[in-house]
């Protein structure tokens, strides 16, 4: 038999593993897994054929291909619990947090997920699906696990520990024990160090702290996220309006969303409509990139138009076509830069970030240093480097004043007005911003050139 190598994600290994599949080697398969990290098998799934990722799922042992379907991303996710019989797919789900579990199932049709929770083994874990699938999957409510670890305020130290070790078989990761009272209010939080520490007589109601962060089901997950990271917190509990716990929320789960977010705002400013990944089909790539792309085919069109009302007064003024380029890049990059900052304080807001009417006499303020510099540095170089006259001079310099002034109130209202109607402010970061900044900065380079030069 071949010997079996270290794991090591390459195309080696994949092009071996397949071979392997095709020979139905299933213990060479098996071994040739043993010891890699559930995220890089995920990874390594993505590049087979359906058919291969589904063989190579149902060799494994079901907890390890529960964990493999928790990394993987959601396009081939959802390819792969479309092929599995849902008593197959029940089996992994009941190796997952209810969390995880709920994650996969909203990905189904509601036929099909109520058909997979029906198989699964334990009532329990029936229940905490079924309720987390009511919240929106962004919400507290929606990340939240339903495992977590509480003790009673009445219980001592010995019947903590018990209860510690029972309800521990269902967490993955302890990071608080909550305390509760009789009817599931949450009271406070105890560390493990106090209970070790303490005698076995001690009532939990003498060692807890009672200064702890809770957070309500309906919180925003962008909400959530800047609270654990303002507190650096690596799990906060998740309450009802009757301040009664129903889950916890821990760090990984917060940083799955912070990533996908981040890819949202990323695709969204460089004009990408929508959620895509490179190893998709080249049909549903071109789709998601084409509409910005016909904007700004678009926008280039309407500015060869208003170039050409303009004809007349650049026959007599030739040299003016010359600094049409200059004019729109420089209105693009004020633009962007206004405009990302804006997005960036709006994605980490405080209660001391200032109000939208501050933000933009600020940005007035900032453009009028930017144009009065630009614009003089323009003149200066047009009069006395190019040998152009004063006046030609001071209509490119004051053109470029006005472009800056125009393309940063543009990039400073527009994710403010994009933000306050519930819009992804990031789009006004890329192909929007450059679009209209092209559009407007020609009609004020036109205009100033008219009014100087008579044209």
């Amino acid at each position: 038999m071949e010997q079996i190598k270290s794991f090591e994600l390459s195309k080696e290994f994949l092009e071996s593993l397949q071979e392997n599949i095709e020979s139905q080697h299933n213990e060479l398969i098996i071994q040739s897994l043993d010891g890699a990290n559930v995220a890089d098998i995920a990874s390594l799934l993505d590049e087979l054929n359906m058919d291969e990722a589904i063989y190579v799922l149902r060799l494994l042992n079901p907890s390890m291909a529960a964990d493999i379907l928790i990394e993987m991303d959601e396009d081939p996710l959802g390819m792969v619990i479309k092929e599995l019989e849902p008593t197959e797919l029940a089996l992994l789900i009941d190796q997952m947090e209810s969390d995880d579990a709920a994650d996969i199932l909203i990905l189904m049709p509601a036929k099909e997920r109520e058909d997979v929770i029906s198989h699964l083994q334990e009532r329990e874990k029936s229940a905490n699906i079924l309720d987390l699938l009511r919240y929106d999957e962004d919400s507290a409510g929606g990340l939240m696990a339903k495992e977590f670890i509480k003790a009673n305020k009445n219980w001592n130290v010995v019947q903590t520990i018990e209860e510690i070790r029972r309800q521990a078989e269902k967490v993955e990761k302890i990071y608080s024990i909550y305390v509760v009272d009789n009817r599931q209010h949450l009271l406070g939080r105890v560390s493990l160090k106090k209970i070790i520490l303490s005698s076995a007589d001690t009532k939990i109601s003498d060692i807890y702290e009672k200064e702890i962060i809770s957070i309500p089901t309906h919180m925003d997950g962008e909400h959530v996220a800047e609270i654990m990271r303002k507190y650096d917190l690596e799990s906060v509990p998740v309450v009802n309006a009757k301040n009664r716990l129903v889950g916890r929320i821990t760090v990984d789960d917060i940083l799955d969303l912070m990533r996908e977010q981040t890819d949202e705002d990323i695709q969204a400013m460089t004009g990408i409509s929508d959620d895509i990944e490179e190893s998709d089909s080249i049909f549903k790539i071109s789709k998601a990139r084409l509409p910005w792309l016909l904007i700004g085919v678009i926008g280039g069109l309407l500015g060869a138009k208003i170039i050409g009302f303009f004809e007349d007064g650049l026959s007599r003024y030739i040299a003016l076509a010359s600094f049409i380029p200059l004019v729109a890049a420089t209105g693009g990059n004020v633009g962007i830069q206004s405009s990302s900052l804006v997005v960036q304080t709006l994605a980490s807001k405080s209660v001391f970030d200032d109000t939208p009417w501050q933000r933009f006499v600020k940005g007035v303020m900032i453009a009028l240093v930017n144009g009065i510099v630009l614009g003089g540095f323009v003149f200066l170089v047009v009069k006395f480097v190019y040998g152009f006259d004063a006046i030609f001079g001071l209509t490119i310099g004051l053109a470029m004043f006005c472009v800056v002034l125009l393309a940063s109130f543009m990039g400073t209202v527009t994710p403010l007005v994009l933000n306050k109607f519930g819009i992804n402010p990031a789009i006004a970061s890329g192909p929007f911003i450059t679009t209209a900044n092209d559009l407007l900065g020609l009609a004020v380079y036109f205009g100033v050139a008219m009014a100087l030069l008579n044209m």
